[in-house]
C-alpha cells in the first residue's frame, strides 16, 4: 500500500491568482489552483490520501487583509479554505498578526482541527489539540503540529498574550515517543524551515531556533514524514531516511510524499518513501474556490481601487536594487509616515521585497497594500548611538562587492529565501555605508541633527514590531528598550496620512549614501 501526504504551506491568503497590482491576472500560483492539484491526485489513486494545511494562511494577501481589518469577517477568507478538504491545518507565524481575538474567530469558521502542539495556555494545547490520529484504510496515521518557537521574538506582546511556545524540537521528542506505538505512520507538519545545509549539514544561518528543521529530521526517532514551511523554499527531497517537502509560498506547489507501506501484525509499517513538489503552473483554478470567493473578491478589487491620494512628481520605484542604494521618495514617504505617527525623529524602514513599485499620479489602497506587505505595527526604541551604529553596520552586511568591485547583494539575503525585509534605510541620521570595507568596519560619518553620533547617548528610533523586538536576528534591538507603541498597523496609518494630505510632494533629501556608487 502507499500513503500519499499533500500538502500546502504559506498560501498567505492569496485565495486566487492574482498578486492584486492589477485587476484580472492568471498568475502560476494560488490556493484554488492547488486545490486543482490536489483533486487531481486524489481521484488518480484508491489508496489513502492525507492533505494538510502547513501554517501562514491568515496573512499576507490584500484579500486577507480586508477579511480582517475592513470586513472584519474571516469567513471572507475561510469560507476558500473550507474547500480544500484538508484533514489537519497548523498555525504559522504570520497568523498572529491581527491578535489572538480573530486568529480565534477565524479557526472556529474552519471545518478541520487545528494542531498546536507546542503552542499552549494553561498548559494545554491552543485549540485543544497538538496531534490527531486518523485510520484510512485500515492505516493509523499520527500527525502533529509544531510551529517555530521563535514567534515571541517577532510578535506583537498583546497579540500573544498569554500562550507559552514550548520548544519545537523538545515537544516533538515527546509527542513522537507517545505516538510512536498508537499508530503505523507518524507524520510531524512544522511550520518551521532549515537551519543547514541538507546535503552536507553545514549550517546555513544563525541557530536561533527560528528553524530547525535539519534537527528534527536528524535527532527525533520515529518521524516517517515532515511537511515544512515558513522559509518559502522549494524543496522535496530525503534527509536522514525521512521524506521532507517546503512547497514555497502563495500557493505555487504542492508538496507530495509518498509512504510505501508493507504488513506487519496488526497493522502497517513503512518501508519506503519519496517527496517530490507539484507545480500549479499549468493548472486552472478551481472553479468552486472561485465562485465562493466571486463577491467578496469584487468587493476587494473596489476597495483597492479607491483613491486615497495624489502625488506631484515622481514616486515609482523602477529599480528596486537601485532603490536601496539611492535614497527614493516612496521610502522617504514611509519614513515621514512613521515619524509622524510618534514621537521619533529617527525612523528605520526597508523595501521588503522585489514586487513593490511605489507610487504613480493617484495613490490607491492597491497601490499601499502592494506596496507595504505586511501589517506592521510601529514601536519606538531607545538606542544608544552605540546600538544605533551596529544596526548601520549590519545593514551594510547587505551588499557585497562581484568580481569587478561592483556593488550587489550579498547571496545570503536572496537564497534560500529572499531577505530585502532585513535591510533599512534610515531617515533623521546621515550616514555613509562603503562596502570597499570589510565587514564591520563599513559605517562611515554618521551625524545626527549635523553633530557625529555619540555613542553613550540615547536616540529615540521608530521602525515596525518586527524589528524592534530583534527579528532579522538584530541584537540591538529588543522589546524592553521599546518606550511607545502604535498599535495601529502601517496599512491604516499611510491611508490617514493620506487623508490629511490628500497631495504629497515626491522629495528625497538622499541623507544616506552607500559606495562605491
Amino acid at each position: 500500500m502507499q500513503l500519499t501526504i499533500l500538502s500546502t504551506s504559506d498560501t498567505h491568503g492569496f485565495v486566487q491568482p492574482t498578486n492584486y497590482v492589477k485587476r484580472n491576472q492568471n498568475l502560476p500560483f494560488s490556493l484554488a489552483k492547488t486545490k486543482t492539484v490536489i483533486d487531481r491526485v486524489k481521484q488518480s489513486t484508491d489508496e489513502p490520501v492525507i492533505t494538510i494545511e502547513n501554517g501562514d494562511w491568515l496573512q499576507g494577501s490584500p484579500l486577507a487583509y480586508y477579511a480582517a481589518k475592513v470586513a472584519k469577517d474571516a469567513t471572507k477568507l475561510t469560507d476558500a479554505y473550507n474547500l480544500m478538504g484538508y484533514d489537519v491545518g497548523i498555525l504559522g507565524n504570520h497568523e498572529f498578526n491581527y491578535g489572538l481575538d480573530y486568529l480565534k474567530q477565524a479557526v472556529g469558521t474552519l471545518d478541520y482541527p487545528m494542531l498546536t502542539a507546542n503552542i499552549l495556555t494553561g498548559n494545554q494545547p491552543l485549540f485543544g489539540q497538538g496531534h490527531r490520529i486518523i485510520e484510512k484504510a485500515g492505516v493509523k496515521i499520527g500527525i502533529i503540529g509544531l510551529t517555530t518557537d521563535y514567534i515571541p521574538h517577532w510578535e506583537t506582546p498583546a497579540h500573544i498574550e498569554g500562550l507559552q511556545f514550548e520548544s519545537v524540537l523538545e515537544t516533538a521528542k515527546k509527542e513522537v515517543a507517545e505516538l510512536r506505538p498508537l499508530v503505523d505512520v507518524v507524520i510531524v507538519a512544522y511550520h518551521g524551515g532549515f537551519e543547514r545545509n541538507l546535503e552536507t549539514g553545514q549550517l546555513t544561518e544563525r541557530e536561533t531556533g527560528e528553524n530547525v528543521g535539519y534537527r528534527l529530521a536528524t535527532e527525533v526517532p520515529g518521524i516517517d514524514a515532515l511537511v515544512t514551511g515558513h522559509q518559502h523554499r522549494e524543496l522535496a527531497q530525503i534527509v536522514n531516511g525521512v521524506p521532507i517537502t517546503q512547497p514555497g509560498y502563495r500557493g505555487a506547489n504542492v508538496g507530495q510524499i509518498t509512504l510505501t507501506l508493507a504488513d506487519k501484525v496488526g497493522g502497517y509499517r513503512v518501508t519506503g518513501g519519496q517527496a517530490e513538489l507539484l507545480a500549479v503552473t499549468d493548472v486552472p483554478a478551481d472553479a468552486a474556490i472561485i465562485k465562493t470567493l466571486q463577491d467578496t473578491s469584487n468587493q476587494v478589487e473596489t476597495w483597492l481601487d479607491a483613491p486615497l491620494g495624489r502625488v506631484e512628481g515622481d514616486m515609482r520605484i523602477n529599480d528596486p536594487f537601485k532603490a536601496r542604494i539611492q535614497e527614493t521618495p516612496y521610502i522617504e514617504f514611509v519614513q515621514k509616515v512613521q515619524m509622524t505617527s510618534t514621537s521619533a525623529d529617527i525612523s528605520g524602514t526597508a523595501l521588503f521585497n522585489n514586487e513593490g513599485r511605489g507610487f504613480g499620479d493617484v495613490i490607491t489602497m492597491r497601490d499601499v497594500v502592494t506596496n507595504y506587505i505586511y501589517p506592521n505595527t510601529l514601536a519606538v526604541v531607545a538606542l544608544s548611538g552605540a546600538d544605533l551604529f551596529a544596526a548601520l553596520e549590519q545593514n551594510a552586511e547587505y551588499f557585497s562587492l562581484d568580481g569587478a568591485d561592483r556593488i550587489m547583494v550579498t547571496p545570503r539575503f536572496e537564497r534560500p529565501k529572499p531577505q530585502h525585509y532585513n535591510y533599512d534605510m534610515y531617515e533623521g541620521i546621515d550616514y555613509t555605508l562603503d562596502i570597499t570595507q570589510p565587514v564591520g568596519s563599513r559605517v562611515k560619518q554618521v551625524t545626527y541633527h549635523g553633530e557625529p553620533l555619540q555613542p553613550d547617548d540615547t536616540y529615540h528610533v521608530v521602525v515596525n514590531q518586527y524589528r524592534a523586538g530583534g527579528g532579522g536576528n538584530f541584537p540591538m534591538f529588543d522589546q524592553s528598550k521599546v518606550v511607545e507603541e502604535n498599535q495601529r498597523d502601517m496599512t491604516e496609518l499611510i491611508a490617514d496620512y493620506l487623508l490629511q494630505h490628500p497631495v504629497i510632494e515626491a522629495t528625497a533629501n538622499h541623507n544616506f549614501t552607500v559606495l562605491p556608487d
